[in-house]
């Protein structure tokens, strides 16, 4: 337990640093250098353009981030009543049935709440990934992946420049690091291009998790699924993907995917205040 304590400090930690070194290489280091190409105009040149969408995946990626914690899964524990000693004690060693007080309640250690609805613990975040904030947790793994793409795409574009070198050739990228690695210690590279070819790795690693992670999930919601019940081998009852959809994403989906926005309340405490 102590060392899921301390991932779930670390983890953010990490994952606000990652941001903070990619905004840096963005805004000065990537960015001005698209400056340099005289054959652009300067309205529809491709430093604002490329500057544009990245702080658009950037603001979509952080929002949703800021809000998955915001909308962090309410207790229920006094809700259900749980009590105190031996009920207790069978929520933390999972022998009480999730479904004996709620269905897909959970009770999660690191969080010491009950959750409706519950997903996962992610550590990235912090706290439990829940009803209240699914959406936003889909979003921000999808915006990430798409800013982590924006990266790298951009990182290539640098050293393509600075080093005089063509990722035509697919094979290019799988050496260009044992390549790189070789010529920083004989001296040929600098330090400041050996760290962006390390965050081209970094980002593409990424990228493809949370895409992944993303796709895995959009599985999950239309079957009507979450990953604990996945894991337990609960059953559940089957219902038409629309709907599924519509009770994480909501009727506006299409204004949170284009902006942060407040996921929606609970089925569980729009029961209760009916």
């Amino acid at each position: 337990m102590l060392v899921l304590r301390l991932l779930n400090v670390v983890a953010p930690a990490y994952f606000l640093c990652i941001s903070l070194v990619t905004f840096v290489l963005q805004l000065f280091v990537f960015i001005p250098s698209m400056f340099r190409d005289p054959s652009t105009t300067s309205l529809f040149s491709p430093a604002l353009l490329h500057g544009a969408l990245f702080l658009f995946l950037s603001a979509n990626a952080l929002g949703n981030y800021v809000l998955v914690i915001q909308s962090s899964p309410e207790d229920l524990g006094k809700d259900l009543n749980l009590g105190e000693g031996a009920e207790v004690a069978d929520w933390l060693d999972g022998s009480r049935s999730p479904g004996s007080a709620l269905p897909s309640t959970h009770f999660c250690r690191l969080c010491a709440r009950v959750t409706q609805r519950h997903d996962h613990h992610c550590f990235f975040t912090g706290n439990c990934i829940g009803s209240r904030n699914m959406r936003n947790f889909i979003m921000f793994c999808l915006y990430t992946s798409l800013a982590c793409l924006d990266s790298l795409v951009a990182g290539m574009a640098y050293i393509s420049a600075t080093l005089s070198m063509s990722f035509a050739d697919p094979l290019a990228f799988l050496t260009l690091l044992p390549h790189s690695i070789s010529q920083f210690f004989s001296g040929a590279l600098l330090s400041s291009e050996m760290f962006v070819i390390l965050m081209l790795y970094l980002w593409l690693g990424i990228g493809l998790a949370c895409a992944g992670f993303c796709c895995h999930q959009m599985l999950l919601i239309l079957r009507g699924q979450t990953r604990y019940q996945v894991r337990k081998g609960m059953v559940v009852k089957a219902r038409p993907w629309r709907e599924n959809l519509r009770e994480v994403f909501g009727k506006k989906w299409l204004l949170g995917l284009l902006i942060p926005v407040q996921n929606v309340e609970s089925s569980y405490r729009r029961q209760k205040e009916k």
